[in-house]
């Protein structure tokens, strides 16, 4: 096992690196934080990590080979997440269009968890940023020719890795003071989010990065 620890620590620095920069799953988390409030913000982590689930298993079997066996498939699931991506624009965007200032307590709504956490395993799957990191990793090897413990460790970390650095996402960005700051910013944020939305919408549906 301690053999393949530089490995596996390389991979999950790399996937790290992600975490913490800000993409389409964080943006995700902010609307729901915002919107719903913390727990199905967590909610929504989670299911982002069990997404990490399905592309550290694609790392493991082959990512590059995988794509090229299923390219039709993740075609239509691109197009399907650009869809999506383009329904929380238009979502955004009329969140911002609306004159009445909302209290935080007046924002959070009940909320299917099932339908909450699908929410974010599908944008991550489909998530060009995600996507590229993974094959980052895949080129330096992945988890290499590992015994599956080895393999199984590596994926049981992915997700750990996701759920925690996602929900500390979740956390902060459905806490009370960045709440508040949020609801005094709220416009320009929702319309910003809603660009991004649909700038990530567009680059999803043309396969750009």
């Amino acid at each position: 096992m301690g053999e393949y620890l530089p490995q596996l620590m390389l991979a999950w620095s790399i996937q790290v690196t992600g975490i913490l920069s800000p993409g389409p799953s964080v943006a995700l988390i902010l609307a729901v934080a915002t919107s719903h409030g913390r727990l199905p913000a967590v909610t929504t982590a989670f299911g982002v990590a069990c997404g990490s689930i399905i592309l550290a298993g694609a790392t493991v079997i082959g990512i590059s080979a995988l794509f090229a066996e299923v390219a039709e498939l993740m075609t239509v699931v691109r197009l399907i997440g650009a869809g999506y991506l383009l329904w929380l624009a238009w979502h955004a965007f009329a969140r911002a269009a609306r004159p009445s200032e909302l209290s935080v307590a007046a924002s959070i709504s009940r909320r299917s968890p099932w339908r909450t956490a699908l929410a974010g395993f599908f944008l991550q799957v489909s998530n060009p940023k995600a996507i590229l990191f993974w094959l980052a990793i895949a080129a330096l090897g992945g988890a290499g020719d590992a015994p599956w413990p080895v393999l199984a460790l590596f994926v049981a970390g992915a997700f750990v890795n996701s759920f925690l650095g996602h929900a500390a996402w979740a956390l902060f960005l459905s806490s009370g003071p960045f709440r508040r700051a949020y609801f005094r910013a709220r416009r320009g944020i929702e319309a910003a989010l809603g660009a991004f939305f649909a700038f990530a919408a567009f680059n999803l549906a043309m396969g750009r990065s």
